[in-house]
């Protein structure tokens, strides 16, 4: 994965940490996106065994949400699996990148 591109997940990773403490008008634009997050930078929601905010352990983790703009998750460009297949940000948990 070049450095660029990680570079460009953490940023989006942090903005859409920072959007989620805005007022609720502004959160009613977003929409939660499985497997886009780095590990430990979720908004939410991390998989069995897992509290909340900031407890996902693998980055892009499949059953991991982030707040990301309304209409925009599977926009959002990601490094390619390590089998080559594209990576897509989700309405809907993923199975994909989950932790052993």
């Amino acid at each position: 994965m070049s450095k660029s591109i990680k570079t460009a997940a953490v940023v989006g990773a942090v903005a859409a940490a920072l959007s989620a403490q805005v007022s609720t008008a502004t959160a009613q634009a977003q929409e939660k996106c499985y497997g886009v997050s780095l590990a430990g930078e979720n908004d939410c929601a991390a998989g069995p065994g897992t509290t909340c905010a900031g407890t996902s352990t693998v980055d892009y983790q499949g059953n991991a949400w982030t707040l990301v703009e309304a209409g925009t998750c599977a926009e959002i460009e990601l490094p390619e699996m390590a089998d080559g297949g594209a990576r897509m940000g989700s309405l809907e948990a993923l199975s994909r990148d989950l932790p052993s």
